[in-house]
């Protein structure tokens, strides 16, 4: 028989719902907080490490909002800053393979930032313009502080386009074009700004165009593909010594050497005239371009004198004449003898009517049967009369002093006229020349000690002429034995 009251007491099992309450609520803590604590450190273990404002999720954020439309955000581009001068100045942007068609070019951001270009609309101001953009203000402040950069950002007009990178509303830098040949940057050194401007990266090309005159020069120049502008400066260049109204003749021969502008591979404008030659009833004219040393240019004949003169050929550009010098012209209007002492130039009402010379208004206003008239003194005793007028330019007062080409007044049929024309006259020492054939007087020739230095200059521009001249005669050659 066991002798229960020396056996070693053992654990007795108790039943669940026999636990006491105090190991009740301790197992209930262990099932509730360590589930948690395990997720936790998973979590933990998984979840990325954070980004900065210019990283993915910035970015995705932006493409989502980029795709909405709304004419008060502008396109960003993540792309580098402009170099200076002295490498190239192309904005060149950055290429991703992983980038969709559909997937805006925002969403590349480099450590330049992001590229927004800030178009000025009707009413625009800085202030504005960086709100509308989520930019720092406090940024435009320290830029517009810069007497550089408020000197180029002072006045901005409808149309303009300022260049900023920045991270969210940080101002990294700013571009903006000054002019074709110049532009300002602004660019962020710690929590300050630099300003500076640099030149602009411009290719200058050389082209030669020639051709003959079939019905009109306009119209001959523009089937070689010279554009009008060009055109324009190149009848102003001889118009000292051909009258492009009345001289020009079919079969008459032109040549133009002159410049294009490029950028980034794109054509910007025609840049200036470098040498030209015309030939009107077989008398060949000629002018090229020359800077002395002073960096005055002007045109010059080959042997050096300058083709102004002290007074245009004709006061009017690309209009007919009307009625020439005559002393025996019968009048339209009184139907009786009277001398014609000037040249009618017929042209639309409201043409610009230019003065032929340097000079000083000595009558301004209504004079008998020349209706609107202004007479200039141009000293050596020469003074030029303009009538039928039908307004005045306001800067031409009496007393008032002009220069060659300045407009004077326009066209009109004041006084006794029979339809919108100009009448002009050439006096010297009193006496009525025609105006179309006297001897102008000479502008000053090249200095003799620049001589050389021209000779050197328009070498190439001489032979580029003289290549093209026996162009245009061997096409000639051929055109003649075809028909």
């Amino acid at each position: 028989m066991r002798d229960y009251k020396h056996t070693t007491p053992t654990a007795t099992k108790i039943s669940g719902d026999k636990l006491p309450s105090t190991a009740r609520f301790r197992w209930l803590i262990a099932g509730i907080v360590l589930p948690i604590t395990i997720l936790s450190l998973v979590l933990l273990i998984k979840s990325p490490t954070p980004v900065n404002d210019a990283g993915p999720a910035k970015a995705e954020a932006i493409a989502a909002k980029s795709q909405e439309p709304s004419p008060n955000r502008v396109s960003r581009k993540a792309v580098s800053l402009p170099n200076k001068a002295g490498t190239t100045n192309n904005l060149t942007e950055t290429k991703s393979g992983t980038s969709k068609p559909s997937t805006p070019a925002a969403t590349q951001i480099e450590d330049n930032g992001t590229k927004l270009v800030l178009k000025v609309r009707s009413g625009d101001n800085l202030d504005q313009l960086f709100r509308r953009n989520n930019l720092s203000i406090n940024d435009l402040h320290k830029i517009t502080g810069l007497s550089l950069a408020k000197q180029y950002l002072r006045v901005i007009r409808p149309g303009d386009s300022i260049e900023v990178w920045h991270k969210g509303e940080t101002i990294v830098a700013l571009h903006r074009e000054i002019d074709l040949y110049e532009s300002l940057a602004v660019t962020r050194v710690n929590d300050a700004f630099i300003a500076e401007t640099y030149k602009n990266a411009i290719e200058t090309r050389i082209v030669e165009k020639a051709g003959t005159i079939k019905d009109s020069l306009f119209l001959s120049a523009s089937d070689t593909g010279i554009p009008n502008n060009v055109i324009m400066n190149m009848t102003g260049m001889f118009a000292w010594d051909v009258d492009f109204i009345l001289d020009v003749r079919r079969g008459d021969q032109f040549v133009v050497v002159y410049e294009e502008l490029w950028r980034d591979g794109e054509y910007i404008k025609n840049g200036k005239i470098l040498a030209a030659e015309f030939v009107t009833q077989n008398k060949s004219h000629r002018a090229f371009l020359y800077a002395g040393p002073n960096g005055k240019e002007s045109y010059y004949t080959a042997d050096g004198h300058s083709v102004r003169k002290a007074f245009l050929r004709a006061p009017l550009a690309f209009s007919r004449v009307s009625s020439n010098f005559n002393p025996n012209r019968r009048h339209p209007v009184l139907n009786t003898l009277r001398a014609h002492k000037g040249v009618d130039y017929a042209a639309a009402r409201g043409t610009p009517i230019k003065a032929a010379g340097d000079g000083k208004v000595i009558f301004r206003g209504t004079k008998g049967g020349y209706g609107n008239t202004i007479i200039l003194s141009h000293g050596g005793n020469i003074s030029t009369l303009y009538a039928h007028m039908q307004k005045f330019d306001k800067k031409a007062k009496n007393g008032s002093r002009v220069t060659q080409g300045q407009v004077i007044g326009y066209v009109g049929t004041s006084g006794l006229s029979t339809g919108p024309h100009l009448h002009y006259e050439y006096r010297k020492n009193g006496t009525h020349q025609n105006p179309r054939t006297v001897k102008l007087p000479q502008a000053e020739p090249l200095d003799p000690a620049f001589k050389a230095d021209f000779d050197r200059n328009i070498a190439d521009l001489t032979l580029r002429l003289n290549s093209q001249r026996q162009l245009l005669a061997s096409l000639s050659e051929k055109t003649e034995q075809l028909q």
